[in-house]
């Protein structure tokens, strides 16, 4: 059999990625395909799918050619040649198309639906293998080329820019970006409506445009915002898709639960703006919490997990069976069981303009989207846990200089020794000990921050246009309403911590459970929350196996 080729206007030159995205089938897998599907002669001009579907058909193409095309332009995005099967990962998680995709030469080809498909995903690894990994690297190769309906127009500097790239570039959706402060960037921009001056907007397709949007706005807006259908009652409601989160979601899917996973910003939490984690078992030379968390997400979804992005749970609900939980939206969705890991939020600073400089030279992550803006300049980090270690290790390789800021004599008691070592020998990073920031410079945005030490009293200025705040967090427990028991922190309590009944990750509402940073007395380590979700399913499974008893 021969190599499939394929021709993106991007690049003639197959990378990596690329060859992961296509590979050959076997004849065997190409057979059990045929079994669940059927076998057809399509010809030139007929459409397999078009832009914003709630669902397509998989096609294997045994001979012939497809056109998979962006319809805002009319370009082809990628011209994909026999032997070789047409789908995406957007297939798996039940998103609506980005492309549209017709048949280029007359093709023989066995159209399968997706039911069908997932079915066989589930029951044979082999071609699960195969599939998921090739739709994950067409997912990437989408982001790489930039090609999509969303094209995101703003300043890089203002606050709300920055969260819509976040929000895109973590949760994987293909989008493009055009910096509105450079000259000339309207010839880069495909539209057919008003583009209005001086704000962050969000152009869907060339005829639809959202100013100031949120998050939210653009997932809906393009068909990513999935809301549970009020008639269907899942086995497991996650709240939170953090690496507890999302090993609750792997493990719950992967026995065959029905599974929903409900995450207020990204896939991956905050262990997501992580730059890199290279203390996680099996990755020698480290990851980054972005990588993580999207090969989590994809593993959850090849056991046939949902995921539900951007969007926040407000309220609890107990029923006499079963949980209601209520959305920001109003909407609720209805789940035997409940595992809590929605994490902390980030503390902030009792400092004046705080809230005014956020993501104006004040941030709360140490990704690539932050790093830019670490040129040319000294970087102040406050925090002395691995996160902030972290960032400084990465963020060095960017600024003209790293001070890292703590309130105790050092890092030893909060920092991971591999990590303190590095940073007591980087010259390129200064530890301040005994310090805190007690001033914010800058107008519109951050030109420096006022150092004070905390034994002697004397402040110091440092020219700063970049800020990261990284000084722990609080639990996101305040939407339950007292409903569970908390320890003083406002932590959730479990197990033996509620009373001498109560087992394992148990909260004191039975069939609801707590796991990672939001539970109390949790080692807040990455590796200890995806053990705890992975764990906790066999108490769910108990669970439900005695509510149906009864």
């Amino acid at each position: 059999m021969a190599s499939p080729s394929f021709t993106p206007r991007h690049s003639q030159r197959k990378s990596q990625l690329e060859k992961a995205a296509y590979p050959i089938l076997t004849d065997d897998q190409i057979a059990l395909l045929e079994s669940a599907g059927e076998r057809r002669i399509m010809q030139p001009g007929e459409q397999l799918f078009d832009v914003g579907q709630d669902e397509y058909d998989f096609f294997y193409i045994h001979t012939g050619s497809v056109d998979v095309i962006d319809t805002t332009d009319g370009h082809t995005v990628v011209t994909v040649m026999a032997p070789n099967f047409i789908g995406e990962l957007g297939m798996l998680m039940g998103q609506r198309t980005f492309f549209a995709c017709t048949i280029n030469a007359e093709a023989d080809a066995i159209r399968v639906k997706v039911s069908a498909l997932r079915e066989l995903i589930a029951i044979n690894p082999e071609l699960s293998d195969i599939l998921v990994t090739a739709f994950a690297a067409r997912r990437r190769l989408i982001l790489e080329w930039g090609e999509g309906r969303l094209t995101i127009l703003g300043d890089p500097t203002n606050r709300t820019t920055l969260r819509l790239l976040e929000f895109a570039t973590r949760s994987l959706v293909p989008h493009r970006f055009v910096d509105t402060t450079r000259q000339g960037w309207r010839d880069s921009v495909e539209h057919s409506c008003h583009l209005p001056e001086g704000h962050c907007l969000a152009l869907i397709g060339k005829d639809e445009v959202l100013v100031d949007p949120k998050a939210r706005d653009v997932a809906a807006a393009l068909g990513l915002d999935l809301a549970a259908k009020a008639d269907t009652l899942f086995d497991v409601l996650v709240v939170g898709a953090g690496p507890a989160g999302l090993a609750a979601s792997v493990y719950s899917a992967s026995e065959g639960l029905n599974v929903i996973a409900i995450e207020d910003t990204a896939i991956g939490g905050q262990a997501g703006t992580s730059s890199r984690i290279e203390n996680y078992l099996g990755f020698p030379r480290g990851v980054s919490g972005a990588d993580l968390a999207y090969l989590g997400e994809v593993q959850a979804v090849k056991f046939g997990a949902r995921f539900t992005v951007p969007r926040r749970t407000t309220k609890l609900y107990c029923k006499k069976t079963h949980y209601d939980v209520e959305l920001d939206d109003g909407n609720c969705v209805r789940t035997r069981a409940v595992i809590l890991a929605n994490g902390v939020q980030y503390r902030r600073l009792p400092l004046d303009r705080l809230e005014q400089l956020e993501g104006h030279g004040v941030y709360y992550a140490a990704t690539e989207l932050e790093a830019r803006f670490c040129k040319n300049t000294e970087v102040v980090i406050i925090g002395g846990g691995n996160s902030a270690g972290q960032a400084a290790m990465f963020l060095s390789r960017h600024a003209k200089h790293v001070h890292l800021l703590v309130r105790r004599d050092g890092l030893s008691e909060t920092m991971s020794s591999y990590l303190s070592t590095r940073i007591h020998n980087d010259p390129s990073i200064t530890l301040w000990t005994h310090s805190e920031v007690c001033q914010l410079e800058g107008d519109t945005r951050l030109q420096g921050v006022r150092i004070r030490d905390r034994q002697t009293g004397d402040v110091k200025r440092v020219e700063s246009e970049a800020l990261f705040i990284m000084i722990g967090a609080a639990p996101n427990t305040g939407w339950l309403d007292g409903q569970i028991d908390l320890d003083e922190k406002g932590f959730i309590k479990t197990g033996g911590d509620v009373n001498l009944e109560t087992r394992g990750y148990e909260t004191s509402l039975t069939g609801i459970y707590a796991v990672g940073d939001i539970r109390s007395g949790s080692v807040k380590r990455v590796a200890s929350a995806v053990g705890e979700g992975s764990v906790v399913v066999s108490a769910v499974h108990s669970y439900l196996a005695r509510s149906v008893d009864s």
